[in-house]
């Protein structure tokens, strides 16, 4: 805890005093990020230090993977999407990123199975993903592509969601995946046609 606290603290003395009105600004009048981004719990990539997004700026939901899955209405617990329908009917954000990484363990644990500690909830959580695969398996498909896959099959699910489909379809809402280099720093852009470095 006294990392935590020390953090704290750095935080309090260096970021605060600069930043004190835009807080201040949040705290009365609420946030209105204009960016949701969906992204992996991995404590390497984090959506707003990747997009340079200050606080108030980007709508952050991060789970195992940076996984979407379909739209599921019913009495279950969905964390993953209640944040998608708070961002985008309540929020009315202007943009959905999907952002995967490389090196991703979620991904790692959908394709060659989860570690044996994992099993009670990530093992199911990453069969969501399972899609993304194809008719390769884990052993011959390279992680990076199937990397790649995952944040489109995520971006087909957001799109099973009626309210985000009817708003993209409106020019109301941008879906963009991304993809994130952890070694090189490099982010690429994730589409239908491949993976490009952004310039």
């Amino acid at each position: 805890m006294d990392a935590l606290i020390d953090g704290y603290r750095r935080f309090r003395s260096e970021v605060w005093p600069a930043e004190r009105a835009r807080y201040e600004a949040l705290a009365r009048f609420g946030q209105s990020p204009q960016t949701m981004a969906i992204a992996c719990s991995d404590s390497r990539v984090d959506p707003q230090t990747v997009f340079g997004a200050a606080p108030g700026e980007m709508f952050v939901l991060r789970n195992v993977g940076g996984l979407v899955p379909p739209y599921e209405p019913d009495a279950h617990y969905h964390g993953t999407s209640a944040a998608i329908e708070f961002a985008v009917r309540v929020l009315k954000v202007k943009r959905l990123v999907v952002l995967g990484h490389a090196q991703c363990g979620g991904v790692r644990a959908m394709a060659l199975g989860p570690p044996p500690e994992a099993r009670d909830f990530v093992a199911g959580w990453v069969e969501i993903a399972r899609p993304a695969l194809g008719g390769a398996s884990g052993d011959t498909a390279p992680l990076a592509a199937i990397e790649a896959a995952v944040v489109r099959l995520s971006l087909a699910n957001l799109r099973t969601f009626p309210w985000v489909a009817e708003a993209a379809a409106a020019g109301r809402l941008t879906l963009a995946g991304f993809r994130f280099d952890i070694e090189t720093g490099v982010l690429s852009r994730v589409d239908a046609d491949g993976v490009r470095p952004v310039e």
